[in-house]
């Protein structure tokens, strides 16, 4: 790999990084531990749309990681960041939860389903028929769609559920109209979380499980990356990739001496 400049800031990927089925990672309460000793920024981000800061914060405490709730950056914040800065003040019709509609109410956008500038869709526990097709009318009637995220799975215990990409498919199939997705792998994510912490990519690196979101998010925002094989992706799938991470390692307790 090419000679880069010393690591001054950090951007973490949560589930399969720093946490793993409800359950932290070992290493992850001492990495946390020391980014907070060293007064470096840090970020904590998650492509899930349904939390706000502040419930992932009361989540991560219960596990014993102490993370700041300036420190939780999400695809919903993301997502307001993005419409904030395109139309201020709009209006939007949102399919999400808490996460979502409180990022929105923030940035002080109407939530309406009368003839909104925007159709948001968003992680929720309980999709609608009915929600699903008023989007579809309100984007074919000129409202622009927006997805807080690709992911087209999430997990659960019982195994994967449609998440937000999937039923993007759908409303895409009934419209013919294609989202434009403010989270991972879309580098907007990482350059406004940057921004956010006032952090540069050329002295920050992105930690992640996952080639297709984390790695690539990473890459294309021009930061070095860190593989942790602590979630969805295995040794032997790396270089079924056109792109590689600047490195890979078994886990986060592998990285707490480069803070």
């Amino acid at each position: 790999m090419a000679d880069r400049r010393p690591i001054e800031s950090w951007l973490t990927d949560m589930d399969g990084v720093l946490i793993h089925e409800g359950v932290p990672v070992p290493g992850a309460e001492a990495f946390i531990k020391k980014l907070r000793e060293s007064g470096k920024p840090f970020l904590v981000l998650t492509n899930n749309s349904i939390y706000t800061p502040r419930d992932l914060q009361a989540r991560l405490n219960r596990m014993g990681l102490q993370v700041p709730v300036e420190n939780i950056w999400t695809s919903a914040l993301a997502t307001a960041k993005f419409l904030d800065d395109q139309r201020p003040g709009g209006s939007a019709y949102v399919i999400g939860e808490a996460g979502l509609t409180t990022a929105l109410h923030d940035i002080g956008y109407i939530l309406t389903d009368h003839e909104p500038d925007y159709v948001v869709l968003g992680e929720t526990r309980t999709y609608s028929f009915e929600a699903m097709t008023k989007a579809v009318r309100l984007i074919n009637g000129g409202a622009r769609f927006i997805c807080t995220n690709p992911d087209e799975t999430g997990p659960s215990t019982e195994g994967p559920l449609p998440a937000t990409g999937a039923v993007a498919a759908l409303i895409t199939k009934a419209t013919g109209r294609k989202p434009y997705f403010a989270g991972k792998p879309n580098p907007l994510m990482m350059r406004t979380g940057l921004n956010a912490i006032g952090a540069h990519s050329e002295t920050s690196a992105m930690i992640g499980d996952r080639m297709d979101t984390d790695v690539l998010a990473g890459i294309e925002a021009g930061m070095q990356t860190f593989l942790v094989l602590t979630g969805l992706t295995r040794p032997e799938q790396v270089e079924n990739f056109p792109y590689r991470p600047s490195h890979v390692v078994d886990s986060i307790a592998d990285l707490v001496d480069l803070v």
